[in-house]
C-alpha cells in the first residue's frame, strides 16, 4: 500500500469527472460532501437492466457499477461555484482487469486468491490523496502483488500526466 498526494487538483478533477480516463474502473462506493452528504453504493441492481438496454452487455457479469455509469451523476453533485467539503471514491479493478493484472504480475496469486484491487481517492482539507490496497481471501505474507499494484498506479498517473508525490 502506498499513499500519494495528487498535486494539480483542478486538472485531476477534470480528468476524473470530464474524461473517460477512470471509466474502466468499477466504483465500489463514493461519499460526496457538499450542502449535504451523498453516499453512493456501487453495487449493481441487475434486475434493473434488460437485454435491450445499451449498458446491458457492459454490466451483465459485474457486481459493481463501472464508473462510466456513475460519472455523470458524480459530476452533477460536485460541479458548482463551491468547492466540495470533501469526497471519497473507492475504485476497484474489474474482474477482467484484475485477472489480467494477476497474470502479468508473475507473483503467483490467482484470481481466486484476491477479492479486490483498490484505489481510494480522498479529498479533505483542500488536499487530494490516493491510497492503494488489495483485499485477499486468505492471509499472505507475500507482498509482491501489492508492490506491483502500487507500481501500476504510479505508472497510470505518469502515463496520464497526473502529477503526484509519494508520501
Amino acid at each position: 500500500m502506498i499513499a500519494i498526494q495528487l498535486i494539480d487538483i483542478k486538472d485531476f478533477m477534470h480528468k476524473l469527472l470530464c474524461s473517460q480516463l477512470f471509466d474502466h474502473f468499477l466504483l465500489k462506493e463514493a461519499l460526496i460532501r457538499t450542502y449535504t452528504d451523498f453516499s453512493i453504493d456501487g453495487r449493481l441492481n441487475q434486475d434493473f437492466f434488460h437485454s435491450e438496454d445499451p449498458q446491458y452487455e457492459q454490466v451483465r457479469d459485474l457486481d459493481m457499477a463501472p464508473f462510466s455509469l456513475l460519472r455523470p451523476a458524480c459530476f452533477q453533485l460536485i460541479k458548482g461555484s463551491h468547492t466540495p467539503l470533501g469526497f471519497q471514491f473507492i475504485f476497484m479493478l474489474s474482474p477482467e482487469n484484475q485477472r489480467r493484472t494477476l497474470e502479468n504480475s508473475g507473483c503467483g496469486f490467482s484470481p481466486e486468491d484476491v477479492t479486490g484491487m483498490f484505489m481510494n481517492l480522498k479529498f479533505q482539507e483542500q488536499k487530494l490523496t490516493c491510497t492503494t490496497g488489495i483485499s485477499y481471501r486468505t492471509f499472505s505474507m507475500d507482498k509482491s502483488l501489492e508492490h506491483e499494484w502500487d507500481r501500476l498506479i504510479t505508472v497510470f498517473f505518469k502515463n496520464n500526466k497526473i502529477p503526484f508525490e509519494v508520501l
